[in-house]
């Protein structure tokens, strides 16, 4: 199905181009949302008499993204999780707690403005980038711990995923040592 896109619409195109998309695609998420309009002869007309209204629309939007991404960037934000010794986290952290962290913070963040490949599963701090607006995105930091002491040491550039080593004190003497053997003997 042929589209005309109202807006710009990551790795399909710009606003005002005509692309083919699949028909389940503007069907369900393109046509519904207002993204595009179908490209008939009549929906073109009306798409050239809209298309300042659309420019100027999109153009106070970016300004507003552009102001909340200057707010937004480099902020950290820390999530406490169960986790296991070797930092697996018991459960995961999804976009839609990132979404609701922002949010918290006095940032209106929608869960699908989260761009996240995959679920945060291991503790650490983790950059995730925020799409205010299709052509504005923001990065912030996720601090993934245990407790609220261990964000703060994580933030430090501490490395709390390595298990810590415990190194044996030396013996002193043969004597001890001949004790330990024997003691080991005894106990098998």
């Amino acid at each position: 199905m042929d589209v005309i896109l109202l807006e710009r619409v990551a790795k399909l195109g710009q606003m005002g181009e005509i692309v083919h998309v699949k028909n389940g695609f503007a069907r369900n998420f393109l046509l519904p949302q207002g993204k595009a309009l179908r490209a008939t002869e009549a929906n073109k007309k009306t798409f050239e008499g809209q298309k300042a209204q659309l420019e100027a629309r999109n153009l106070e939007r970016k300004k507003e993204a552009d102001v909340v991404a200057e707010k937004l960037n480099g902020q950290s934000f820390i999530v406490v999780r169960q986790a296991g010794e070797t930092g697996q986290l018991y459960g995961s952290v999804s976009s839609r707690d990132i979404a609701d962290l922002v949010t918290e913070a006095g940032f209106s963040v929608a869960r699908n403005q989260v761009v996240l490949e995959h679920p945060i599963k291991t503790i650490g701090l983790h950059k995730i980038a925020i799409a205010l607006h299709p052509e504005v995105e923001s990065t912030v930091t996720i601090n993934v711990a245990r407790s609220a002491d261990e964000a703060e040491r994580q933030a430090r550039g501490e490395d709390l995923t390595v298990r810590e080593q415990f190194e044996l004190e030396p013996l002193e003497d043969e004597e001890d040592l001949e004790a330990a053997l024997d003691e080991e003997a005894e106990e098998v």
